[in-house]
């Protein structure tokens, strides 16, 4: 029996690779080519079909790394093929096996009507069924030469990933060109044969069903004529006709699968490029759909369908049309599929605002899932966001990566840090790019943990990246496995309906409690660092924008920036992409990035610099008003206001020591600064505490090897601890001023082919030591740390995360702990022990670690914080990060979680000093620290409503009075669109007080109303 089973699936591999596929075409005839390459940039549709063309042959070679060019294919469909199938065969020089990582068309009409995409494993364009014999044919092709950048083995350092040193040679030769019968009969029983042989490999070799259809497989080759496989194609189809319809078992998985095609909005391509990935995909799948009634297609990221409507109109027409018959499916709500750990807590709401927006404006459809199926990890504040933009399912699929730990669940509640639970489905198929295969579904099914009390999952179907799409192929195959014997059942749908009956059937599956912690890719949080500071500093300054604007518009008649601040946030939201924010695309990318960060940048300065200017008051006496945009101050500038300059209290003293380095004393923080320029005291005063451990030096910088075993931008692996080298020697250590009060010192470091130049200060009255490093980073495949060693016992730390902070431990008790070696924060980490506590504060890092360590020589535990500055990783760009970077980051001895969240905030949102005399009361202020407002801007919809987000930000319950600098006409509690709340009980409100009373990380969002003067 082994023998005839092995001899059996040989037999079929062969028959089928050598015999029965290359008879789908049994007839062809060559078409001419013409081409004309475009010159730089792609040019308009119109531009591109009008170009004169040069005549191309087969094998010829064409494409300059990201060039376009035009080709055209003509022809005459022969008279003898009437009455049959006829397409067309386009291939550009394609690697069947690399769909989506290489050269791609879109085909179009004289017209300039789009067809469909070609691909890798779509290369066929439809001419007549039936043809009538002697049509013309004539179709132009905009054929993109993207290069290979991805070699999986290994990753190897590469200039084609920018156009600016890509090189001009040609990458590929075209192919095939032909007119061609497709004789459907065989291309059934190639689908047949396909899902058969998958599906027995996959079976019991003891099971009976397993046996059968091998033997049915036999009869089947032995009724075909392998020299006329046409005529004998029927013959073969009836014998697999019984075993074909033998239905599934009642208790069979359930499979709802899902039409996908993952494209990722910017990544081994720039950004322009995927507005054309997402042309000739949407075009595929409107073509697919139109020719396969069962079919459903779904779609995330509004950005992509903006690219559309704005650059493809005529394809955006097809798309539109689609989802008003209910096919094409709008997914997710988000405006691009984020990273969830490093946009701020406004960022990631405003995904969903954005996004969501966007598809009920356009097309009236609500999201009630959230999409993420590649997003690396998810942060334990994103459940609230969801729930409170209006949706309630959240699809993930990456987790399955995860280099240790499974998963335990497939299907599960997922509760988030304010005690907010999300339906959630993890795919067991574990791709994102599901091809229908028998081995895929038969994994699904064995790999579902939730068996006995659950039976449905989902499978995202179709080449993604550019690869088309869902297939043909693939639909067949789903039809095949809709009700057959020895397999799960597969059957279309759409992602709302695949939750709803998923959530009936399993109304209380197990609760998974925290962040969604992805144990793979965590040098994501490190690697471009100028793009995540890009990023921080734009989120910074979008903030200051709307609420300046927001005051200014109230209380001066200031034209508030509606349509500026949304395309701002737009294209912020887009730079938040899972590989252009965590750092993982192309040297194009992230040039192109740090270009409109700049940009962005210097917009909202303006608009800040002009609402300040309208609220400050005129400036006759030379005075200043001093702007504060943090969320609070004790004893300075309230919150949201402004106040004319004052001098600063006290001051501060240094004194040298005789070891060379310097004592700074500021009466509330003593600093010892060695002369190796380290800082090896930072005494509390008023706690009579040392923050150090004994023997320790802090603000020390460390340099790892970093050759991680794959994926060289997203990935630091365990074993790069092994190795560290100190960074201690001093060029230069210094007394310096900084301000006519704060003392500071000045640091210089070279090491390897780099330098560090730092400042380190201490403000008059300030409970925190500021550092100010600029390195001019010219290292490979090392890692930049600086440490702060702690005289705290602490077995957690807390590291904000959206609307609030979340736990994670020092210690490695199990592998679960001892996986999160490399973690993501927001702007603070903080330990403590009871009464006494720690921060570490930063301006725009993210990636950090905390160990503990127990001492020897002195009892008691040392938890050490490092920031993690600079990565050198050479791929996917070979020259990440050389150059000049500047961090900023404080050490905040005595810190509670409190002063925390404030000094994480001030390190971004310096004070702002402009030419008047005003003094600016807040437009909105809280009574409570605990409480910190996200938001203050005017409501979206031009009403002059202004909307206020706040959150508890501690952790614990907060009764809050806020407090509008203007008369109140009403306060409406909203969702995250400022649409009101239907459930919830109206805000008490006293005259212009509104009454607010929060849980722990709860997020509450207020529109409120202002009475006419």
């Amino acid at each position: 029996m082994h023998d005839d089973r092995t001899l059996v699936e040989a037999r079929l591999k062969r028959v089928l690779e050598e015999r029965i596929r290359p008879a789908v075409y049994p007839e062809s005839v060559p078409l001419e080519v013409g081409i004309w390459t475009a010159p730089g940039e792609p040019v308009p549709v119109a531009e591109g079909l009008a170009a004169p063309r040069t005549p191309i042959a087969v094998g010829a070679a064409w494409g300059a790394p990201w060039s376009t060019s035009w080709l055209t294919v003509s022809g005459t469909v022969p008279q003898r093929w009437a009455g049959r199938t006829v397409e067309a065969l386009i291939d550009l020089g394609f690697d069947a096996n690399m769909p989506g990582f290489q050269c791609e068309g879109l085909v179009y009409r004289p017209d300039g009507t789009p067809v469909k995409g070609i691909n890798p494993r779509n290369q066929w364009v439809p001419v007549g069924s039936p043809a009538l014999g002697g049509e013309e044919v004539l179709l132009h092709v905009e054929a993109a030469a993207n290069p290979v950048i991805l070699d999986y083995h290994p990753f190897l350092p590469t200039d084609l990933g920018d156009k600016e040193t890509a090189g001009d040679e040609p990458q590929y030769k075209l192919a095939r060109m032909d007119l061609a019968v497709l004789d459907t009969t065989v291309w059934e029983l190639v689908q047949d044969l396909e899902v058969l042989g998958e599906l027995m490999a996959e079976l019991p070799v003891e099971g009976a069903r397993r046996w059968e259809i091998l033997r049915a497989v036999d009869r089947a080759l032995d009724a075909l004529d392998l020299q006329d496989v046409g005529a004998t194609a029927p013959a073969a189809r009836e014998l697999l006709a019984r075993v074909l319809a033998s239905p599934a078992e009642p208790s069979a998985h359930r499979v709802t699968a899902v039409g996908h095609a993952h494209i990722d909005s910017a990544w081994l391509w720039p950004l322009r490029e995927t507005v054309r990935k997402v042309a000739r995909t949407t075009a595929n799948m409107t073509a697919l759909l139109a020719d396969h009634p069962e079919f459903v297609y779904t779609m995330s990221q509004a950005q992509q369908y903006a690219w559309i409507k704005e650059h493809r109109p005529e394809v955006y027409a097809k798309v539109k049309a689609a989802v008003a018959e209910g096919r094409f499916v709008p997914a997710g709500g988000m405006w691009v599929e984020s990273d969830t750990n490093m946009p701020g807590s406004e960022a990631m709401a405003r995904q969903f605002v954005h996004g969501k927006r966007f598809f009920l404006e356009e097309f009236g459809v609500e999201c009630e899932e959230a999409w993420l199926p590649d997003t690396f990890g998810f942060a334990a504040g994103l459940p609230q966001i969801i729930k409170a933009a209006g949706a309630k399912w959240l699809l993930t699929q990456k987790i399955s990566w995860s280099q240790v730990n499974r998963f335990p669940h497939h299907t599960f509640w997922w509760e988030g840090i304010d005690g907010t639970r999300i339906f959630t489905h993890f795919p067991p198929v574990d791709t994102y790019n599901c091809s229908v295969s028998g081995k895929e579904i038969a994994h699904a099914a064995r790999n579902f943990k939730d068996k006995g009390v659950a039976r449905n999952s989902l499978a995202p179907t179709g080449w993604g990246d550019g690869g088309g799409g869902t297939t043909r192929e693939m639909v067949a195959k789903a039809a095949r496995l809709r009700n057959l014997e020895g397999s799960a059942t597969v059957e279309w749908g759409r992602p709302a309906e695949f939750f709803a009956a998923a959530q009936a059937e399993y109304p209380q599956p197990p609760v998974w409690v925290g962040e969604l912690y992805l144990e793979l890719h965590r040098a994501t949080l490190t690697s471009q660092a100028g793009t995540k500071q890009g990023n921080r500093r734009s989120e910074n300054l979008l903030r200051e924008a709307e609420l300046w604007a927001a005051t200014a518009a109230v209380r001066t008649g200031f034209p508030y920036p509606y349509e500026e601040l949304d395309r701002i946030w737009k294209t912020v939201l887009l730079h938040q992409f899972h590989d252009i924010l965590p750092g993982s695309s192309i040297a194009w990318v992230h040039r192109e990035a740090e270009k409109t960060y700049a940009a962005v940048a210097a917009e909202l300065e303006s608009v800040i610099g002009a609402a300040q200017r309208a609220l400050a008051g005129a400036a006759d006496g030379g005075g200043e008003v001093v702007f504060n945009a943090a969320p609070h101050e004790r004893g300075g500038i309230p919150a949201g206001g402004a106040r004319p300059a004052a001098p600063a209290p006290g001051g501060c003293a240094a004194t040298a020591r005789a070891e060379g380095g310097f004592l700074l004393d500021n009466g509330v923080l003593r600093v010892v600064v060695d002369g190796r320029g380290l800082v090896v005291s930072a005494y509390d005063v008023a706690a009579g505490r040392e923050t150090l451990a004994p023997g320790t030096a802090a603000n020390l910088l460390q340099i790892h090897p970093d050759f991680p075993n794959m994926w060289d931008a997203w990935d630091v692996d365990q074993f790069y601890r092994n190795s560290v080298t100190d960074l201690v020697d001093a060029d230069e250590v210094a007394l310096t001023a900084d301000g006519p009060d704060a003392v500071a010192v000045r640091v210089v470091r070279s090491f390897g082919s780099s330098r560090a130049v730092q400042t380190l200060t201490l403000q008059p009255g300030a409970a925190r030591l500021e550092f100010d490093t600029e390195v001019d980073w010219h290292e490979t495949e090392k890692f930049l740390k600086v440490a702060f060693p702690l005289d705290v016992h602490a077995d957690r730390y807390a590291a904000e995360t959206q609307f609030g902070h979340l736990y994670r431990p020092t210690h490695t008790n199990t592998s679960w702990e001892a996986a999160k070696f490399e973690a993501c924060n927001h702007r603070f980490v903080h330990v403590e022990e009871p009464g006494w506590g720690v921060a570490v504060v930063t301006a725009s890092t993210y990636g950090h670690d905390v160990t503990r360590t127990v001492r020897a020589a002195e009892p008691g535990t040392t938890t050490t914080v490092r920031l993690s500055l600079l990565r050198a990783p050479r791929f996917p760009d070979p020259h990440t990060d050389q150059g000049v970077h500047r961090f900023r980051y404080a050490l905040v001895p005595g810190a509670s979680v409190g002063d925390a969240v404030r000094e994480g905030y001030r390190v971004g949102l310096p004070e702002r000093r402009v030419p008047g005399d005003a003094v600016v009361a807040p437009l909105v202020s809280v009574d409570r620290d605990a409480v910190v407002l996200s938001a203050v801007k005017l409501a979206d919809d031009g009403s002059g409503d202004v909307v206020v987000r706040a959150y508890e930000a501690h952790g614990g319950r907060a009764r809050a009075r806020l407090t509008a600098g203007f008369t109140l006409a009403g306060a409406v509690e909203c969702d995250l669109l400022e649409r009101p709340l239907a459930q919830a009980a109206a805000p008490v409100v006293d005259g212009d007080t509104v009454e607010l009373t929060l849980r722990p990380f709860q997020i509450v969002t207020l529109r409120l109303s202002r009475r006419a003067a």
